[in-house]
């Protein structure tokens, strides 16, 4: 009998950001003046007293194993952190530190789904969700946010999707990659639904604290007791803190879902690393200033960025309101031919724009929106200008 793989890997599509992000990379190495859009994460060096943490942490020996859900210390600071931003009472034995947000998602869908249960997906959505549940035996049911909707979906779209097998949605705000965040009034229409047809909604905030225009973050788990009960809560600190190297994400749940996330994690990677844990503490109980400082520079950026894009030939744009990405409809763009051919898809307007003009730009099919990109201002102001100019020129260029 033949050696073979594992289907379920075999089908696992590799991540198209991190695949833009590392030519964009390949070809800088090589000297060529790239201007890369694709970044996930801050520009902005992890805060010093953080960072100074981590030192001390190693100079006092804080290397050893930790329980696995994370440090006592660290789940009362969380803790206290959901009870004054989210105004949510998540007590330390509800919560599961995890390697990054995305373990912490993982762990989400691997407690909760039986082979053959459907989550509910919102498109425009991060390209890890469907991936992450299918990992887990799920089957991922993917629902639209229309953009005269702002990309958001509603309750009665939600309710309309569910099936006998629907056991979750997914709802991240504020998105990536369209930058929207749900109103109080649109989250407990969806919370409705939740309720009225007992499903768990995964609540991924991991954007939660970059928010512009005078908005203010909602936690659905908030909105009442019934849908608190059915809400995981995800976040972590790799985006607020600029630590997305340090790899600390968390979740809130039950006690009952907590501790099955607990006991996997136990087995798959024991528990996060203990001297991210000791700076993470740091974080959440020591000065805050910085989260306020990079949000008024990531909102100078959006602000430019919008007001350039919005006048751009053949694109489409709406101001995101949190986040930091810009998700640009280029529906018309890809009707059009460049050099005599027709282009077809942002994924050639990705290729063309990487190749032929210097910029390296998300094309969105992976999030659902195969004639969308997506741009990341988490870069300077003067590489969004120079980026910008080349993505004008393009767009200038086709016919």
């Amino acid at each position: 009998m033949a050696l073979t793989l594992s289907k379920k890997a075999q089908a696992v599509k590799p991540s198209s950001t991190l695949a833009i992000t590392a030519k964009a990379k390949e070809l800088k190495a090589k000297g060529i003046d790239i201007v890369g859009f694709g970044a996930g994460e801050p520009d902005f060096p992890t805060p010093e007293n953080i960072c100074k943490a981590g030192i001390e942490a190693i100079n006092t020996g804080f290397t050893k194993y930790t329980p696995a859900s994370g440090t006592n210390e660290l789940k009362a600071a969380i803790s206290k952190k959901f009870k004054e931003f989210n105004g949510l009472d998540y007590a330390p034995n509800q919560i599961v530190v995890g390697t990054g947000g995305k373990q912490g998602l993982n762990n989400v869908f691997a407690a909760i789904l039986n082979p053959g249960d459907e989550v509910i997906v919102p498109a425009p959505y991060w390209l890890s969700y469907p991936e992450m549940i299918k990992l887990s035996d799920g089957v991922p049911v993917v629902i639209v946010g229309t953009k005269e909707n702002g990309y958001k979906i509603t309750g009665a779209q939600l309710e309309a999707a569910i099936t006998d097998k629907t056991k979750a949605v997914v709802l991240n705000t504020p998105s990536n990659p369209t930058g929207a965040i749900y109103t109080k009034a649109e989250l407990q229409e969806i919370a409705d639904v939740c309720v009225k047809k007992d499903i768990y909604c995964i609540a991924d905030e991991m954007y939660e604290y970059l928010i512009y225009d005078g908005e203010k973050h909602v936690s659905i788990a908030s909105l009442g007791e019934e849908i608190y009960k059915r809400t995981i809560t995800c976040s972590g600190l790799s985006k607020a803190y600029s630590m997305t190297g340090w790899r600390i994400g968390y979740t809130g749940s039950s006690v009952e879902i907590a501790k099955l996330m607990s006991a996997m994690q136990s087995h798959q990677t024991s528990n996060p690393n203990s001297i991210a844990q000791y700076a993470a503490v740091e974080a959440l109980t020591g000065p805050q200033g910085f989260i306020d400082e990079m949000k008024a520079e990531f909102d100078k950026r959006r602000t430019y960025m919008y007001e350039r894009i919005v006048k751009f030939p053949h694109a489409d744009i709406q101001k995101p309101k949190g986040a930091f990405y810009c998700f640009i409809d280029l529906s018309e763009a890809v009707e059009l031919s460049y050099k005599g051919e027709k282009i077809g898809s942002a994924a050639k307007v990705a290729e063309i724009l990487i190749n032929e003009y210097q910029v390296a730009v998300i094309p969105c099919a992976d999030f659902g929106f195969p004639n969308h990109i997506r741009l990341s201002y988490a870069i300077s102001l003067e590489q969004i200008q120079k980026g910008l100019d080349r993505i004008e020129k393009f767009l200038n260029d086709i016919q």
